[in-house]
């Protein structure tokens, strides 16, 4: 490292996703965690929410009652409110904290008019998750402080990093009640840009010409984005996942960004070898046997298995895209082989089908498909889903003569789903080719977790991940085991047509050059492990301890 760069002495770091395995951004912290702990040891503590009753275990957490136990008195008495400290049961077990923000609900009013006058934060049009961000992310703050005043002496460099603007009042909290705690604040993905996205109006090709607060206003989003402006306004260091959603921040909330944070990983939970090779020819033979029962049918293990998978944002992530060109795929005179393309994705699930259970539990074939042969688990509101809907629009029934077959798994890849009972990492490894035709994607873990596991595949020059293959290969293919495919606010038939015709090309690829192109996709996530990214994160710890010292006039 840099011996002119600053260093911290203690660093902590704050997310609702801290033992909370709800998104992509647990991904990031969880996965990260063991190359800074290596470099920080005990020195690297995780701030969380704890919202899971006494009565039940956390999976992800294990408490530990010799940790800084006189502090937890001193806190717990002063603050009314409840700790946990223990470990994080991820590679690097890192020190954890897991704070009950809830009663801090007494003093919202309170809470909200104080980050009104010192930061001009806008509550007033919270609603929704907005309250319980908020009251974690003080909370957070209050655990930082409380430690800071315990523990460390006033010429310790500390650093404390906020994800997301659930903990932008944690960054606003300490900077007015302990200033000398330089400060980082990252937005995974802003509020109006993912609002705009998601409203089917075009973001990009007029970025320039938006308004973030107007549209803040017009999105009915006004308390999320007003949090998120401003902490990105007053932190230490600002910072994003890429330099798509720089450019984002720049515009929308009207604030460069310090530096660029990309998302890394460890690829410590890939299985190598013969485990590698067993723990795929599982996954398919599932596959097949799910899609067997459900649809009523003989799919071979030569059968194409496609895939694509994420937070259900049905234009965001591009699952339009997927549909459209998979039935496009149906129509190709030239498609020989079978494919069979599952697309999971968390929706409002009642539970698995008990129909498909009993078939899955018995040892007979069927010619027959169950009805709605496109689902695996009963959702709530089937009628107004939209990738059922579009399917319908479609004609896609999954009938016997079509040899392309779609399978809609609207639940968490958990491991207790009821059908697969599998995790997710579990199901990615069975596939052959993936997809990710996302229109708004400020980095993209899904397609960077695919070639982890050598499944070759296909997202686009509007992900971050997409962009920064782009700057490491020029004009990637399948072949190179990443192909970035150009979309637009205004060529989605264009984007359509090319994915169609990769999985159709794909599809006639020998059997050795498919091997090689596994291979490749290995190599290229090998580029994007955190020993590889960790050093843009001392980047950003430098840059946050030297503007604190100029915000103190040091």
């Amino acid at each position: 490292m840099d011996k002119k760069m600053e260093k911290p002495d203690f660093l902590f770091e704050a997310s609702w996703e801290v033992c909370n395995k709800v998104g992509g951004i647990y991904t990031v912290l969880s996965t990260r965690a063991k190359t800074l702990a290596e470099e920080y040891k005990d020195k690297l503590i995780f701030i969380g929410p704890d919202f899971i009753d006494d009565s039940k275990e956390n999976p992800l957490f294990t408490e530990s009652s010799a940790d800084f136990s006189e502090w937890k008195k001193s806190f717990e008495s002063n603050e009314n409110l409840k700790i946990k400290i223990g470990r994080w049961n991820i590679p690097g077990n890192p020190l954890v904290i897991l704070v009950d923000f809830k009663p801090l609900y007494e003093s919202k009013n309170q809470i909200y008019g104080l980050m009104w006058e010192r930061f001009q934060v806008d509550s007033l049009h919270g609603f929704g998750d907005y309250d319980d961000a908020s009251m974690f992310a003080v909370a957070a703050g209050k655990v930082v402080e409380s430690f800071y005043k315990y523990y460390l002496a006033e010429d310790k460099k500390v650093v404390f990093h906020a994800h997301e603007w659930m903990t932008g009042m944690a960054v606003l909290y300490l900077q007015s009640q302990v200033p000398a705690i330089a400060t980082i604040f990252t937005t995974h993905a802003t509020t109006v840009g993912r609002s705009i996205a998601a409203n089917n109006k075009p973001l990009y090709d007029y970025l320039s010409e938006y308004n973030g607060d107007q549209m803040a206003r017009e999105l009915n989003i006004e308390a999320k984005h007003s949090v998120e402006k401003q902490t990105a306004h007053y932190v230490d260091c600002f910072t994003t996942v890429s330099e798509i959603t720089s450019k984002e921040c720049k515009e929308l909330l009207e604030r460069p960004t310090d530096t660029v944070l990309e998302n890394g990983f460890e690829n410590n939970f890939v299985p190598v070898g013969s485990a590698f090779n067993n723990r795929r020819r599982e996954a398919r033979n599932l596959m097949l046997s799910v899609a067997n029962k459900l649809l009523g049918c003989d799919l071979k293990d030569d059968t194409l298995i496609v895939g694509t998978s994420g937070r259900y944002e049905f234009r965001n992530k591009g699952i339009d895209v997927f549909i459209d060109a998979l039935n496009r795929l149906n129509y190709k005179d030239q498609l020989e082989q079978n494919v069979l393309a599952f697309i999971a994705v968390p929706s409002w699930v009642i539970g698995p089908r008990e129909d498909l259970l009993q078939r899955l539990e018995s040892n007979e074939s069927y010619d027959t498909p169950l009805d709605k042969p496109m689902i695996t688990h009963w959702i709530h509101d089937i009628d107004s889903d939209k990738t059922l809907q579009m399917m319908n629009h479609l004609n896609m029934k999954n009938s016997v003569n079509d040899k392309v077959k779609v399978i809609f798994v609207p639940c968490y890849l958990d491991g207790e789903d009821g059908i697969f009972n599998m995790e997710y990492y579990d199901f990615l490894i069975g596939q052959d080719i993936s997809i990710y035709p996302s229109y708004y994607e400020p980095w993209g873990y899904t397609p960077l977790e695919s070639i982890a596991f050598r499944v070759p595949t296909v997202t686009t020059n509007l992900a971050g991940f997409g962009s920064w293959v782009e700057d490491i290969r020029n004009h990637p293919v399948i072949t190179d085991g990443v192909e970035v495919v150009e979309r637009s606010d205004h060529n989605y038939d264009e984007a359509v047509n090319k994915i169609s015709d990769i999985l159709l090309n794909f599809s006639l690829t020998e059997k050795t050059t498919i091997y090689n192109i596994r291979r490749k996709a290995k190599t290229i996530s090998k580029q994007a492990l955190w020993d590889n990214f960790i050093k843009n994160y001392y980047e950003a710890y430098d840059i946050a301890l030297k503007n604190a010292k100029s915000r103190l006039g040091n």
